[in-house]
């Protein structure tokens, strides 16, 4: 799903949407470098870590107590600075991986215009869904994610994801490097049509993905 932010570029093959400035019920997001203090990335960077140990070790009974009480005063912590959405540091902090978002991919944006968006990162041991490789389920959202950067850097309205289908090619490793990038291939009125593809370092083809999205009308949730 695309996310609408603040200063976005101008709209190209808009068709009949009335106005870029339409984005459904959806707040304006601003993007934020330093909401949290310069800290913020050292938090989300540790809440990364602890998801991987989460999901990899086997620690003995004192070990979970201990874990679960600093866990739990963590929470206490933040608690009491829950923000309506839109205000929250995460999801908007443009310059950290997966843009500060524990849901999204840890992966780092290298281009991003008009003519397609190309991301790079590793599937973490968090991702994986067994025998070294990364869980089905992960390309999609991380295919999704990118389409909703490929739509707002071609400058279109905020949209929904009406389908998305996923090729799988290849098993997708954990903790190696790989590169996403796509691309809107055309547009039709409320339509956006696009498509990307998972690769290697070595450029072996992973996955491809294709979808549509499509523009909000205004009010729509």
């Amino acid at each position: 799903m695309s996310d609408q932010v603040e200063g976005t570029p101008s709209p190209r093959g808009r068709g009949d949407v009335d106005s870029y400035d339409q984005h459904g019920g959806f707040p304006v997001y601003k993007s934020v470098e330093d909401d949290g203090g310069p800290d913020f990335g050292r938090l989300i960077a540790a809440l990364r870590t602890v998801q991987d140990l989460a999901v990899s070790t086997a620690p003995p009974a004192d070990a979970v107590r201990l874990a679960a009480e600093q866990a739990e005063a963590l929470a206490a912590t933040l608690e009491p600075f829950r923000v309506r959405e839109g205000l929250q540091a995460g999801g908007r902090a443009m310059g950290l991986p997966g843009r500060g978002s524990l849901l999204m991919m840890p992966w780092t944006i290298e281009k991003f215009d008009e003519t397609g968006v190309r991301s790079t990162g590793v599937f973490r041991r968090f991702h994986m869904g067994g025998n070294g490789a990364a869980h089905g389920g992960t390309l999609p959202l991380l295919f999704d994610d990118l389409f909703g950067m490929i739509t707002h850097a071609y400058g279109r309205p905020i949209s929904r994801t009406a389908y998305l289908h996923v090729n799988y090619r290849k098993i997708t490793p954990i903790d190696t490097p790989l590169t996403v990038e796509g691309q809107v291939d055309r547009v039709e009125g409320r339509k956006t049509f696009v498509s990307a593809r998972l690769v290697d370092a070595e450029g072996a083809l992973l996955a491809d993905c294709d979808a549509l999205m499509l523009v909000l009308m205004p009010g729509q949730p």
